[in-house]
């Protein structure tokens, strides 16, 4: 039996295959050899307005199919009307990940058909990718580095016809809006956008209302709406309850677990622990090459790693069919980053969890998770008595206790990049979009300490 496609959608009424849609014998070979039988409701009903050429908004969770959505109708025009050599189309994604990740889904439409794309992102050379854009037809690029290929001439896009902006929102959050405007200001006013979203609202609607031509709306998902089958719980413990509590969660299934970070300092402690503890992990952050990246997803993918911490820049960009259970160890700065963490399980009309640690200076964040999603997550007890938690608060406090050598030299650093930042604040420096997306800071850990187990048992919430 089929399955709806990339997605944990169901099928439309009266519109239960790809055929509904007017795609060409080629596309509707290339979706079943996919696997996929049914289209999901962002796909029927972004889909045929993008292929008659009309400008698309389309507000949609985490893993609702909005790939395909885009992708099918970019490889019909396309394929249909042979154009000049060179790049006819332009998706534009936050992160390498999910560029990498559409990158693979246009290989696969595309097989057979004279389509081809080129993946353009940080962390590798930029030969290979000057090569193709000279003659490939679809650019699947992270902002920074098109405008690196722009910048050294080596990049022209006034032959692009279609423009996708997939996951809007996220681009905006981490900071990308001058990259953005400088790779439009090199695009043909004439031209199809097609952008998609969580969110639509704020920032990401005042650039739709610039930047779009009387769009077609498709919303298949409220803003805010978090996947349906994930069971969804928070844990109110104090910061230094973070690890104990982790590997008493890991210590109760054998589910592949994602643990999302707030910062690249914090990804690293927390691997660590998790290694030390005996947990198969790995780890994806900024400051981690693309090869470190690449190996740490696949091996997440296989099974070779069961758990993966990872910042936000993964949030959207990690495709597992089968994760368990998403751990927010840190709530994300940005609520909506909350959806689509959460979106990384309950994919594929599977089951999944999701677990949320709230520390007492956290809980301004957690309201707004809750003002956003309308909902209250349901209050989860620490489990203080476990084995595992209790080992682990009785090695940090001998670890406390007795520091090593190396303990003064990594507090004195931590001081100074605590004061270079608040010398940057302060001077109004400029951050890079990477760096606003993923701070060196240390999450919630450098302020005052509190007392282990302040949200006890007996607290009210």
């Amino acid at each position: 039996m089929g399955r709806a496609a990339g997605s944990s959608g169901s099928a439309v009424p009266g519109m239960t295959t790809f055929a509904d849609l007017k795609l060409s014998e080629q596309a509707l070979h290339a979706v079943v050899r996919a696997g996929f039988e049914h289209p999901t409701p962002i796909q029927a009903q972004a889909i045929p307005p993008a292929l008659l050429g009309r400008d698309v908004i389309g507000t949609a969770a985490t893993g609702t199919g909005k790939t395909a959505a885009f992708l099918l109708p970019i490889v019909e025009r396309l394929a249909a009307a042979a154009g000049r050599p060179g790049p006819r189309a332009l998706v534009i994604a936050p992160t390498r990940e999910l560029a990498l990740q559409i990158g693979g889904e246009l290989e696969r439409f595309a097989r057979g058909r004279p389509v081809r794309g080129a993946v353009v992102i940080g962390g590798v050379g930029m030969g290979n990718q000057t090569r193709a854009l000279r003659d490939h037809e679809v650019v699947v690029a992270t902002p920074g580095r098109l405008v690196d290929h722009l910048q050294q001439g080596t990049a022209r896009l006034d032959g692009i016809e279609i423009l996708v902006l997939d996951e809007a929102d996220r681009m905006l959050d981490m900071g990308f809006q001058p990259q953005l405007r400088r790779i439009l200001a090199r695009l043909p006013r004439v031209r199809q956008t097609l952008l998609f979203s969580a969110t639509m609202a704020g920032e990401v609607a005042d650039f739709a209302r610039a930047h779009l031509r009387d769009p077609v709306r498709v919303e298949v998902t409220r803003s805010g709406t978090t996947a349906e089958r994930a069971d969804q719980q928070v844990f109110l413990a104090g910061q230094g309850e973070k690890v104990p509590l982790l590997l008493a969660l890991l210590e109760g299934d054998d589910l592949s677990t994602l643990v999302f970070t707030r910062t690249r300092r914090r990804a690293d402690k927390v691997a660590r622990s998790l290694d030390r503890a005996g947990h198969k992990v790995a780890r994806i952050h900024a400051d981690r090459s693309q090869a470190q990246r690449r190996v740490a997803l696949e091996g997440f993918r296989q099974g070779t790693y069961r758990v993966l911490v990872a910042t936000d820049i993964a949030a959207r960009g990690i495709d597992v069919a089968d994760i368990g259970h998403v751990v927010n160890f840190d709530l994300p700065h940005v609520p909506e980053d909350y959806v689509h963490r959460v979106g990384r399980t309950a994919r594929m009309a599977a089951s999944g969890r999701a677990s949320t640690f709230a520390s007492p200076e956290e809980m301004d964040m957690l309201r707004d998770i809750e003002r956003l999603t309308r909902r209250v997550i349901d209050r989860a007890a620490v489990p203080r008595h476990t084995q595992a938690f209790r080992a682990e608060l009785e090695r940090a406090a001998a670890a406390q206790a007795h520091p090593g050598p190396t303990a003064p030299r990594a507090a004195m650093n931590r001081n100074r990049r605590r004061a270079a930042a608040h010398a940057a604040r302060r001077t109004g420096a400029a951050e890079s979009p990477a760096a606003v997306a993923s701070s060196d800071g240390d999450g919630g850990a450098s302020r005052a300490p509190r007392r282990l187990g302040s949200w006890g048992p007996s607290r009210r919430h």
